[in-house]
């Protein structure tokens, strides 16, 4: 098993770039497979977020963003998401530090308000570098559409392939800005001409009334209890009725289960874990096993 300490949080000295950045100590951990110290740390960005670093603390090099933390949320996250980052032996959801990531600011607004002004805004990206945004895109029928798209390449949209705005959100595991930019493009989009605007307008409304929720806050919630103490997986599966017994008889939690519903697990069958719950398994696991209102865990 891996050797896991999480030293107090600290401000170091700022670091001599183009604009000072702070950065929090969060965790420690001897990898697997390389017998490498490496540490976790979270580093501030010029548009307020913060970014979860993983780097072998000896060469200061091989660095691995493990999270994007919007600069709306509670400073409290990072430790979540490194705590939830140590518990996996698998630490296989990362991809590399780069400029951009410290320098370029992912939450941009289109700068005009034209009808094409979205596909002009600077891309959202994703842990693995994939590229997001609207753009007009050719339609079976005559009319252009407006769509979301990812690019097949990390940090090139160059070549790219459409998806649904759901798609966009599950993939970065945050509403926002993608909801936001959405209804942006929307407002500044006549109805009647081109590009359409119908596909996208029924996918934002189809987000807004579906049952099936991003699970990231309550597993967060879930990984916060269970780092603190407070509680145990198979505790928590044992208050919602997920129960099993081994050969001897004992009964425990069927912890599996919780852990496929709150995304650190994968599906059967598949090899990265589901970022959606339905929203009554949030609320079964919020109120019976956290003992909380399902709205304090929902993002």
């Amino acid at each position: 098993m891996s050797t896991i300490t999480a030293p107090k949080p600290h401000a170091a000295s700022p670091q001599p770039c183009s604009s000072p950045r702070r950065e929090r100590r969060l965790g420690r951990y001897v990898a697997l497979d390389t017998g490498q110290t490496r540490e976790i740390v979270g580093l501030q960005r010029p548009d307020g977020s913060r970014l979860v670093v993983d780097y072998h603390l000896d060469s200061l090099g091989d660095q691995r963003v493990v999270a994007h933390v919007p600069h709306d949320e509670p400073l409290e996250n990072e430790r979540i998401i490194c705590q939830l980052y140590l518990a996996d032996d698998t630490k296989g959801r990362c991809g590399a530090l780069t400029a951009a990531d410290l320098e370029v600011t992912h939450h941009a607004t289109p700068a005009t308000p034209s009808a094409d002004a979205a596909a002009q805004s600077t891309p959202l990206q994703d842990a693995e570098g994939h590229l997001y945004r609207i753009r007009e895109l050719a339609a079976e029928e005559s009319m252009s559409e407006l769509r979301w798209a990812r690019s097949r390449e990390p940090g090139c949209d160059e070549t790219f392939d459409a998806l649904t705005l759901r798609d966009v959100v599950g993939r970065l595991e945050s509403y926002e800005p993608a909801r936001t930019l959405t209804s942006e493009a929307l407002a500044r989009h006549d109805h009647g001409t081109s590009p359409s605007a119908s596909r996208l307008r029924a996918e934002l409304e189809r987000l807004a009334e579906s049952a099936i929720l991003l699970n990231r806050g309550l597993r967060q919630a879930v990984q916060h209890r269970v780092q603190r103490g407070e509680t145990t997986l198979s505790q928590i599966a044992l208050r919602c009725g997920r129960a099993k017994r081994d050969a001897r008889g004992n009964i425990s939690g069927e912890t599996s289960w919780l852990a496929r519903r709150i995304g650190h697990m994968p599906e059967s069958g598949y090899q990265k874990p589901c970022p959606w719950v339905h929203s009554d398994v949030l609320a079964l696991i919020a109120r019976e096993g956290l003992g909380v209102c399902p709205h304090e865990v929902e993002i």
